[in-house]
């Protein structure tokens, strides 16, 4: 199963949004900013089904 780039790209920035917004969150909560804590971790939620939607996307593809 051949992968397209596309897909390869996107899933990849996808990730790094993740660990950005990881990253955000941790620090944060390291200087007790909890409201920017909690934007953070739901950006974080919310890039969890786009990744999925990509990659069903991408898997069906032939």
């Amino acid at each position: 199963m051949k992968r397209s780039y596309r897909g390869v790209i996107l899933l990849s920035v996808v990730l790094f949004l993740n660990i950005v917004c990881t990253q955000q969150a941790v620090n944060a909560f390291f200087y007790d900013k909890f409201g920017t804590v909690v934007v953070f971790a739901a950006l974080n939620l919310a890039l969890f089904p786009i990744a999925v939607l990509i990659y069903r996307r991408e898997r069906d593809v032939k």
